[in-house]
């Protein structure tokens, strides 16, 4: 089992949690249920955005079924320049710089000098939020 992935039940997934749907990390957004069959356990539709690429994905499970989850750990960092597409991030704890796409939502929004939020997992960052200094 890689280091940066756990597991957890499904009854424990709600909307704003993340969750692995075919191997890449996402936010659940929607929750569906359906009840018990005469023969078959309650079903979970999970409707969850991909967090590095945007993408609208679907799920579905038994209730009582085991799920993935990427660790997520978050950080703050300032917005030291911006090239096109593309940021170049200083993490305000260790000074180390890195680049990462910036999403649609930040495009307008993002500034040099502004403070961001990103979360890392399974090797990538993302921008998740702009807290400020603009």
């Amino acid at each position: 089992m890689p280091e940066d992935i756990m597991y957890s039940s499904m009854k424990e997934v709600k909307p704003g949690k993340y969750i692995l749907i075919d191997g890449i990390p996402c936010k659940v957004v929607e929750l569906d249920f359906s009840a018990p069959g005469k023969h078959g356990a309650a079903k979970v539709r999970v409707t969850a955005v991909g967090v590095f690429d945007g993408a609208k994905r679907t799920m579905l499970a038994p209730s009582h079924a085991d799920i993935e989850v990427p660790i997520i750990s978050k950080k703050k960092a300032q917005v030291v320049s911006i090239a096109g597409t593309t940021a170049q991030l200083m993490d305000l704890d260790t000074y180390d710089t890195f680049d990462v796409p910036i999403q649609e939502e930040f495009r307008d929004s993002i500034k040099a000098g502004a403070e961001v939020e990103i979360i890392e997992t399974m090797g990538r960052k993302a921008i998740s939020r702009i807290s400020g200094g603009q």
